[in-house]
């Protein structure tokens, strides 16, 4: 379990859209002996941060430009496990704005990043080339006609699993995907359909463990848990 007192906003840019221009702030955070800046459409670390942000910009924006508390999490477990990490392969599901493959890459794994909607794609590149992180493999992709065969010692994924009709191509792309003695750490704020699914792999043999991380601030923390899964058999 860690606690987190998390970084201060800095900074605005603007992210031009097709249906209009959107403010990009930065948040800096400090993690792994350095300063991480990020781009991002809106900070969320509170619950009344999220209904904010599905109230005022989600019609306009998807869901990776903001910078969720699960990304943030999944940076930190990432870090804590930096032995680990260097010279593996390294999937990142719903990449976003970029925070735990951006760390992944910085601590020598070798790693391809994913999303569906190029918009947030740019926004994770853009985060990478700022904070002069180099060599990370771009795609994109949809999970509902995934084409890759490749095999990954890590498969990751911050707040993946809010959407119970993507559970079954989730449910694939770890079996397709994940090496043998391979681990998936997937980053969530607790959510309901996410403990369903959790529950649904530990039926079909999966070994679940969890590690808790509390970002603060000075709106208090919010909890995240860091799911690590591993098949057992």
């Amino acid at each position: 379990m860690g606690t987190v007192l998390l970084g201060s906003p800095a900074g605005l840019q603007v992210l031009a859209t097709s249906r209009g221009e959107f403010p990009l702030h930065e948040y800096r955070l400090p993690l792994v002996g350095r300063e991480w800046t990020l781009l991002h459409a809106g900070l969320i670390l509170t619950r009344e941060d999220e209904l904010r942000y599905f109230r005022e910009l989600l019609a306009h924006l998807p869901f990776g430009v903001a910078l969720w508390p699960a990304a943030i999490a999944l940076a930190y477990e990432l870090a804590s496990r930096a032995p680990g990490l260097r010279g593996g392969k390294l999937l990142e599901l719903g990449a976003g704005t970029g925070l735990p493959g951006l760390v992944a890459a910085s601590l020598e794994a070798s790693v391809v990043q994913t999303d569906r909607h190029a918009l947030t794609m740019s926004v994770c590149r853009r985060n990478a080339q700022s904070n002069g992180v180099t060599g990370i493999d771009y795609r994109l992709v949809d999970w509902t006609d995934w084409q890759d065969t490749e095999r990954y010692d890590w498969i990751i994924g911050s707040d993946i699993l809010y959407s119970e009709m993507l559970h079954p191509h989730l449910r694939k792309i770890f079996h397709a995907n994940l090496a043998p003695r391979g681990r998936v750490l997937i980053s969530d704020p607790l959510r309901s359909p996410t403990l369903r699914f959790l529950e649904s792999l530990e039926a079909e043999g999966w070994q679940v463990t969890m590690t808790r991380w509390d970002l603060g601030d000075e709106k208090g923390p919010r909890t995240i848990g860091v799911f690590e899964l591993s098949l057992t058999s």
